[in-house]
C-alpha cells in the first residue's frame, strides 16, 4: 500500500468513527500484525468458501486475499458504501456485497454457496445494540457449514467490559469454548484474536 492510499485510508477510517463510534469502534483501521493472525486461520483450499464482515477500508481483505488458495471462494460484507466504494476501487475483482451481515445467508443463497467455511469479523460486537449482534451471530451460525470456524478479537482494555464478557457468553451458548485465543500487542490498542467452531 502507498502511503498517499494509508493516509487516505486512516483519513475515511477516523471519520467514519467521528461520525458513528458505535459501528466502527476504532479511530485507525487494524495494525498488519492483527490483521496477518486473523487470516492466519483461513482455510487453504480451492473448494473452501471464506467471508468477512465489516472489512472497512480493507486492512485484513489483503491479508485474506494474500492467503487464498487458487479459486477459494471470497464475499466482503460492508454496510458503509463509502467503505464499499473504497474497496472495490482497490480490488475490483472482489466480491464486496454492500448490507448488513445478519443477511449473509440471503446473501449466500444469491450466490448459490450451501455454507462457508470460514468468518472472520472486524466488527465491533461489544459496542453494536444487543438486537443486532444476537442477529448477525444468528446469521453466522446459519451460515456455516459444520466444523466451520468463526474469528474475531476484542480489544484488551475493553476485554473485561460487561458488553465484552456478554459477547463471549453468547459466543459460547452458540458455538462452545473458544477454540484458540491470541494475544497481538502491535496494535492500537493491543487486541486479544479469538477463534470459535461450529
Amino acid at each position: 500500500m502507498t502511503a498517499r492510499r494509508a493516509g487516505g485510508n486512516y483519513l475515511l477510517f477516523l471519520g467514519k468513527f467521528l461520525r458513528n463510534p458505535r459501528n466502527v469502534g476504532s479511530v485507525v483501521p487494524s495494525s498488519r500484525a492483527l490483521a496477518r493472525e486473523m487470516a492466519r486461520v483461513v482455510p487453504v483450499a480451492s473448494d473452501a468458501a471464506v467471508v468477512e464482515l465489516g472489512p472497512g477500508t480493507g486492512a485484513l481483505t489483503c491479508e485474506v486475499i494474500a492467503a487464498l488458495a487458487p479459486g477459494e471462494r471470497f464475499l466482503a460484507v460492508e454496510i458503509d458504501p463509502e467503505f464499499c466504494e473504497a474497496l472495490r476501487a482497490r480490488w475490483p475483482d472482489l466480491d464486496c456485497a454492500c448490507g448488513s451481515a445478519a443477511d449473509l445467508p440471503a446473501m449466500l443463497e444469491a450466490r448459490r454457496w450451501a455454507g462457508v467455511n470460514h468468518v472472520l469479523s472486524g466488527l465491533p460486537f461489544a459496542s453494536l445494540p444487543a438486537a443486532i449482534s444476537r442477529a448477525i451471530l444468528a446469521a453466522v451460525a446459519r451460515s456455516l457449514v459444520p466444523g466451520g470456524t468463526f474469528s474475531t478479537f476484542q480489544y484488551v482494555h475493553a476485554y473485561a467490559t460487561p458488553p465484552a464478557m456478554k459477547f463471549r457468553q453468547q459466543m459460547a451458548a452458540d458455538f462452545g469454548p473458544v477454540r484458540s485465543r491470541q494475544l497481538v500487542l502491535r496494535n492500537f490498542p493491543p487486541a486479544f484474536v479469538m477463534t470459535w467452531q461450529k
